[in-house]
């Protein structure tokens, strides 16, 4: 167990401080997240030229640093190792919270485990903005995120949502709209959808319908931005149905689905899939490390 006290002797300590940005407006930037800004002594930033604008706009120089995707295990150790020293590092993604669908996840557990204080700053967020103005049951709510972009897996993770009775939020990029409406469609019926783009832009955008009628507008209509979809929930799910959504993937897909979609390591992912598929864990290891090297 672990007991964190945020702001107890904050002077002597290294603080990893999670700072939201504007997802559109700028306006939206706190006095806070401001001034941490300002007083951190480094911003590690998912695109250091985007974070770059956003300091030139509130006069911040703090230096920046980048953290994302492709750098993050050699970036982590070197952030790990100011905070270790008794600096503060202000984590950004390039717009709304880090770690939701952003890095940050796993600065944060390897912060956690050094005993670095993590104080999260509250501010813009893309999806409870799109829930609460979609006109759909906004509680209880499930947030998952992007989907996977391989169609097989895209429709595992359908089938699992196809089994929530709350309200849930998708994120999808426009170039992958279409497919994801038409696989959303197969799976989850003529229900009704709200997608949001452009959120708190001078082009915010709501469309409210049903999944067929979002398709019908898509094809008459130039699809730009990103976009936040909010999906009515569904009946309430059967024993069999909600224990098996797995038995269409593979152990290798299985195992990667826990770790693309639910942040798992390699380690936990196999853990859970031994548990799903009550075989043992050498069997699930030995087949996913032998595809691994093919």
């Amino acid at each position: 167990m672990q007991i964190q006290k945020s702001f107890h002797d904050e002077t002597n300590k290294g603080i990893l401080y999670l700072v939201p940005t504007p997802i559109g407006n700028l306006e939206d930037m706190t006095f806070r997240a401001i001034r941490i800004l300002k007083e951190a002594h480094i911003i590690a930033a998912e695109d250091t030229r985007n974070t770059k604008k956003l300091c030139n706009y509130f006069e911040i120089e703090t230096p920046i640093l980048s953290y994302h995707e492709h750098n993050k295990e050699t970036s982590s150790k070197q952030i790990l190792s100011r905070l270790l020293s008794g600096e503060k590092v202000a984590l950004v993604s390039d717009a709304g919270m880090p770690s939701i669908s952003d890095p940050g996840y796993e600065l944060v557990v390897a912060s956690l485990e050094e005993e670095i204080t993590v104080v999260p700053l509250p501010g813009a967020n893309a999806a409870l903005t799109a829930l609460i103005a979609s006109g759909i049951n906004p509680q209880p709510f499930y947030f998952y995120g992007f989907l996977s972009r391989n169609k097989k897996v895209r429709r595992t993770e359908l089938e699992i949502l196809n089994q929530q009775t709350s309200t849930f939020i998708l994120y999808e990029a426009p170039h992958r709209l279409k497919e994801t409406l038409k696989a959303m469609s197969a799976v989850l019926g003529n229900r009704n959808i709200v997608l949001c783009r452009e959120l708190t832009k001078k082009f915010e955008e709501f469309l409210r319908g049903t999944i067929e009628e979002v398709i019908e507008w898509y094809e008459s209509n130039e699809v730009r931005g990103e976009f936040c979809i909010i999906v009515e929930g569904g009946s309430t799910p059967t024993e069999e149905s909600e224990s098996l959504w797995w038995e269409t993937l593979n152990i290798v897909d299985h195992v990667e689905h826990y770790i693309t979609q639910r942040s798992f390591t390699s380690k936990e992912a196999i853990k859970q899939v031994a548990k799903d598929r009550d075989i043992p864990k050498r069997e699930v290891y030995q087949k996913y490390h032998r595809e691994e090297v093919k």
